[in-house]
């Protein structure tokens, strides 16, 4: 987590891989759980089919002895003819949940069979009887190979597709909440340090602006006690002296007009 830095672009990366992580857990589960039907639905195919087998090669065993026991031994006369199959097993691909399985199927040629005069001497028809219950053992052998391979396949897809989903509920998911939580821890602190940092300019603007007020207040005040000092100061009126007061009358002649 260190490596990765703490800034709101990765944050929406890592928003975006917890998502698709998120999704592609939720389609993973639902193709484990597709796969594990379809694996209970194939063991219980298997088991169903392994539960005939026994019965179904101990039928067929049975016949052939008592075909050998009818007609004699025809084995030789068998392995004379040109061996040309009549059935032959067709391969093919079945999609579950995007898991490609081997699917095999039994189909028959319709190729003529050259021993067909095998019996006319006696035991035909248990032969016959020998050819059928062969040829259902055989459906049946085909079916459970195809079974068996799927089977196998799809365990290997499942033990798959379980390990991604639990690397992805366990490891990866987990993963990116801690980096989410690194981020977001990160950028809350990121927050209040620019909130404390912005704060104190604050702060310091106030207190500059408050000291820069009292400064000038104070020079103001120095300013006016100053400009009283230089008032010269009044003085006080004397009253003008009766011009009249020292005039003699007696001394000056007599005016006649």
């Amino acid at each position: 987590m260190s490596e990765v830095p703490p800034t709101r672009m990765n944050e929406q990366v890592f928003k975006g891989k917890k998502k698709a992580a998120q999704s592609g857990h939720g389609l993973l589960k639902k193709k484990a759980d597709a796969l594990k039907m379809k694996f209970r639905d194939y063991a219980k195919q298997i088991a169903e089919t392994k539960s005939g087998m026994a019965a179904d090669s101990s039928s067929a065993f049975f016949s052939l002895t008592q075909a050998e026991y009818a007609a004699g031994n025809f084995k030789q006369k068998v392995s004379e003819g040109s061996m040309t199959a009549r059935i032959r097993v067709g391969a093919g691909i079945d999609n579950v949940a995007g898991v490609k399985l081997p699917v095999f199927t039994y189909y028959e040629t319709g190729a003529a069979t050259d021993n067909a005069s095998l019996g006319l001497v006696g035991g035909g028809k248990k032969i016959q009887m020998v050819r059928e219950k062969y040829s259902a053992l055989l459906q049946n052998l085909i079916k459970l190979a195809s079974l068996q391979t799927s089977f196998v396949t799809l365990d290997e897809a499942l033990k798959v597709t379980n390990r991604r989903v639990n690397a992805l509920e366990n490891v990866t998911i987990p993963k990116i909440e801690k980096t989410l939580d690194y981020i977001a821890r990160e950028l809350d602190e990121l927050e209040r340090e620019d909130f404390t940092r912005l704060k104190l300019v604050q702060e310091k603007k106030k207190a500059a602006i408050k000291a820069a007020d009292a400064e000038a207040a104070a020079a103001a005040e120095a300013e006016k006690k100053a400009g009283k000092e230089n008032v010269p100061a009044k003085k006080n009126k004397v009253a003008d002296p009766d011009m009249t007061a020292n005039f003699d009358a007696g001394d000056d002649a007599d005016v006649v007009f």
